[in-house]
């Protein structure tokens, strides 16, 4: 059995959070093995970017990091607060413990600015939220990341991607990590997730014209 920690931030996108649940709950039920998820925060109760509230299943001071395998990471609004917690020194901690035990992280949408901050990006290629005038591409490559425009990026453990549309991807590339690529398909299909065509993995976030 696989254990993975989801690590969630006071303002997070709910949308991000849920491809993590449904994926690897569809996995661990129905998958060639069992991947268990849990919830963690620094608080009991979570306001997501939205409002939903949200209560995790265990506070993070309560775990032993050791026991898991790999670190999901949703992403959030700066409105909401969700940089607040995000960029913490309790969170960021936690991402490097992972970094330094060799296990995968998978962060979606501006959640790899978390794994920039922590210091674990540099000379790493890495994508990010990329709207047009480039605020978060360059707190990006401010980290000493690579930036590379497409709407998901693996350099070894590390996955990031370019935001919610994304989301349910970087589940299924963590669950193919964590088991095996036939594994992640057949939850794919049973699921009824279109796989993407080559364009959409090619396509830059902005356009250069």
């Amino acid at each position: 059995m696989k254990r993975v920690l989801m690590l969630m931030a006071n303002g997070i996108e709910p949308l991000e959070m849920a491809a993590f649940t449904d994926v690897l709950g569809w996995a661990d039920l129905l998958g060639e093995e069992k991947i268990e998820l849990v919830m963690a925060g620094l608080r009991p109760e979570i306001t997501s970017t939205f409002g939903v509230v949200i209560r995790p299943n265990c506070l993070l001071d309560d775990l032993d990091l050791d026991s898991f395998d790999a670190l999901a990471l949703p992403g959030g609004f700066e409105p909401s607060g969700f940089y607040d917690e995000a960029l913490s020194e309790p969170f960021l901690a936690v991402i490097r413990r992972f970094v330094d035990a060799d296990k995968v992280i998978a962060s979606v949408c501006v959640s790899s600015l978390c794994l920039g901050r922590a210091g674990v990006l540099r000379d790493r290629q890495a994508t990010v939220y990329h709207q047009v005038g480039g605020r978060r591409k360059q707190q990006l490559l401010e980290t000493g990341a690579r930036f590379i425009d497409r709407p998901l990026v693996r350099d070894g453990n590390f996955i990031t991607s370019s935001g919610p549309g994304t989301a349910t991807e970087v589940a299924f590339l963590l669950v193919a990590m964590l088991s095996s690529e036939a594994n992640a398909a057949n939850i794919r299909k049973i699921m009824r997730f279109p796989t993407p065509d080559q364009g959409w993995y090619d396509t830059p976030q902005v356009s250069s014209d």
